[in-house]
């Protein structure tokens, strides 16, 4: 079903450029409901690599674990899948990574958009070494899009939007973008009759809180930026959320603190989320974010109030702890983890 209007020679689709897809819609077994969009301005592939120990002279063997379309928004929706789901990845294509890229998706089967842009898709590392048990996450800056390329961008997601009812920002902004690029997305969502849940960092995300989101996810560096004060504790993060409620940035906020879970608020208060302990060796946390995030937006779609959301979410990065460099949550882990999570509601002043 083609929701996006007439078709654009510079946006991807299945079964019409070799540059661009959008993959298949999942098995007949898949949850039925309303589908969730994400967008990716700053995809990557990502090769995971795995050594015993790295050495300073010679050289280190590595073994291929995997290779695997990434980027946020990207993440969140094999995410949303993950948990039974309905996703639709938005994302830019360039170069032969690019078309990598695109064949990854399809493979994996995300449903997904690409829009082309000149410059080369970048790609990102993983490694994990096994004898230390320890990950390295190396990320380059990624390509130039330029102000034409973004308006593409929210070309498509405008007329995507309409037929979800969340749409999820998920990622840095790529040279070349304003930083109020996601105000701008958030105006055309809001138009479309859309939610949007943004995760960003940077100027990215100070560019996106004068217009106001449904969601604002921060975790506890994002959240020190914004304030400029260390965010140690769930007090810490209760105050960052009530000033982003009072301010007008976000209906509902979500602030994580690393290992001691999140606060998710909104008008009628605060609700500390305590981390579950873990069942195992934390191994990475690099997917921990976008899984949490994958997570809320499911739940919303699926008609969860965003606490209940959020509840699921911490249980998710907490199983996203369990695996290694970016290999996804596994759902069962997460389900199991979900009771073990402590709920402590505080009322707004």
């Amino acid at each position: 079903m083609n929701t996006l209007g007439p078709p654009d020679p510079a946006v991807g689709r299945s079964g019409e450029s070799p540059r661009g897809s959008e993959g298949s819609a999942g098995s007949e077994d898949e949850a039925a409901g309303p589908s969730v969009l994400t967008l990716t301005l700053n995809p990557t592939v990502d090769l995971a690599w795995e050594v015993e120990r790295l050495t300073a002279v010679g050289k280190s063997r590595a073994r291929v674990r995997s290779v695997a379309a990434g980027g946020g928004g990207i993440n969140v929706a094999r995410g949303v899948v993950r948990l039974r789901g309905r996703a639709t990845a938005v994302h830019t294509a360039g170069g032969e990574a690019g078309l990598r890229l695109n064949r990854l998706l399809n493979a994996e089967g995300i449903d997904h958009v690409a829009v082309d842009i000149e410059d080369e898709t970048r790609e990102a590392l993983v490694l994990f070494e096994t004898e230390r048990r320890h990950s390295y996450h190396i990320v380059p800056p990624g390509p130039r899009v330029n102000a034409h390329e973004g308006m593409r961008c929210l070309d498509v997601l405008e007329r995507a939007a309409g037929d979800h009812p969340y749409v999820v920002a998920s990622g840095s902004l790529p040279h070349g973008l304003s930083p109020d690029f996601y105000a701008l997305a958030a105006r055309r969502i809001r138009k479309a009759g859309s939610r949007l849940i943004l995760d960003t960092s940077g100027p990215a995300l100070s560019g996106a809180l004068t217009e106001g989101v449904f969601l604002l996810r921060c975790n506890r560096t994002e959240a020190t930026s914004l304030t400029g004060r260390d965010i140690r504790s769930l007090d810490d993060a209760r105050a960052v959320n009530e000033h982003l409620l009072t301010t007008g940035a976000a209906e509902v906020a979500v602030t994580t603190v690393g290992a001691l879970g999140a606060v998710c608020s909104t008008g009628h208060g605060h609700t500390e989320l305590h981390a579950p302990p873990l069942p195992g060796e934390p191994l990475s946390d690099a997917g921990a974010g976008d899984g949490m995030v994958a997570a809320i937006a499911a739940r919303l779609t699926a008609g969860d109030d965003p606490v209940s959301a959020t509840t699921l979410g911490v249980a998710v990065a907490a199983a996203a702890m369990l695996t290694p460099s970016t290999e996804p949550f596994d759902p069962e882990v997460a389900r199991s983890l979900r009771p073990e999570v402590r709920a402590r509601f505080h009322a707004r002043p």
